[in-house]
């Protein structure tokens, strides 16, 4: 009599007993994947999606960049104010169009005139341009004046955008 199972010694492994169909790929490939004309217009279409959407990519851009410098003025004024309630004695702050920077001055008590603090800082790496140069004082009591063509509203501009901050008397800022 013929045995039809074979023992098996121990630690060895069990195979599948039913073989698994071959598979054949035909001479011309299995058909898989993807042919030079689908990727061709595939990439087609990407480039024109794209050719579409960069102007509106640098168009967000250039808005990001005129509100990033609109924040770091209205940051510049707030913080110069704070500075001048705190310590109780007058700060200037003033906004220069000829290097787009910003420079920090106080007047400490017993002294006449207003001295630098620190150097001055550039409002943005971006390229604006301000409409004036203008000079904001600022009182201990936290009152707020234009000393440069007595206008507390000033503008920021970048390729063709243009934001305008107006500062009251009281040191509220509006953006516009």
């Amino acid at each position: 009599m013929r045995k039809d199972h074979k023992q098996i010694k121990p630690g060895k492994r069990i195979c599948n007993p039913t073989p698994q169909p071959r598979r054949h790929s035909s001479r011309h490939g299995s058909g898989a994947g993807y042919s030079l004309l689908e990727i061709a217009l595939t990439l087609a279409l990407v480039s024109i999606m794209v050719a579409f959407a960069m102007p509106a990519m640098f168009s967000t851009a250039d808005i990001f960049r005129l509100s990033a410098a609109a924040d770091s003025a209205t940051w510049a004024i707030q913080t110069t104010r704070y500075q001048a309630i705190m310590k109780g004695y007058p700060f200037q702050l003033t906004f220069s169009a000829a290097n787009n920077t910003y420079q920090v001055a106080s007047e400490p008590p017993g002294t006449n005139t207003f001295s630098n603090v620190g150097s001055a800082i550039p409002l943005t790496s971006s390229a604006v341009t301000f409409n004036t140069g203008t000079v904001l004082q600022f009182k201990g009591n936290g009152s707020v004046a234009a000393t440069a063509g007595n206008v507390q509203t000033f503008s920021i501009s970048f390729k063709g955008r243009t934001k305008t901050i107006t500062v009251s008397n009281y040191g509220s800022i509006t953006v516009q």
